[in-house]
Order: structure tokens, then sequence, then C-alpha cells
């Protein structure tokens, strides 16, 4: 039973993990640094650290059920 539900936080946590992944912007200015646009978006700096929190939750929490579920698992 135990198992289970971490095996569907597990699975949760993962799909979630991609998502917040993926809506990362990149950390490279790339072209736009050439003409100077990459300053036109720093005002996105608030929601970018409050992404990179929720991430980092969602990867300790990817991580506490992995260690769990392993530690179940083999029977220790």
């Amino acid at each position: 039973m135990l198992t289970t539900i971490l095996q569907y936080i597990q699975i949760l946590s993962g799909l979630l993990l991609i998502l917040l992944v993926l809506i990362h912007s990149p950390k490279g200015d790339g072209i736009g640094a050439i003409g100077s646009a990459s300053h036109l978006f720093s005002s996105q700096k608030g929601a970018e650290a409050g992404l990179n929190k929720i991430t980092t939750g969602v990867v300790v929490v990817f991580m506490l059920t992995s260690l769990i579920l392993g530690l179940f698992l083999t029977g220790r």
C-alpha cells in the first residue's frame, strides 16, 4: 500500500519535473545579447527565482521517493 502511494508520488513528481524543466528559460543570452535584447526581459527574474525554488522542491521529493522505494523494494 505504501509503496503504491510512493510510486504514484514519484511518477507525478517526475512528470512535473519534466514540465518545469521545459518551462525554464535558457541561461545563455544567445543572439539576443548582440542587440541588447536580453535586457528587455529583466523583470522576469522574480518569476524565474520562484520557478527555481519549485523545481528544487520537486527534485527533492523525486529523490526522496526514489531512495525510499529503493530501500523498500530491496528489503532493507
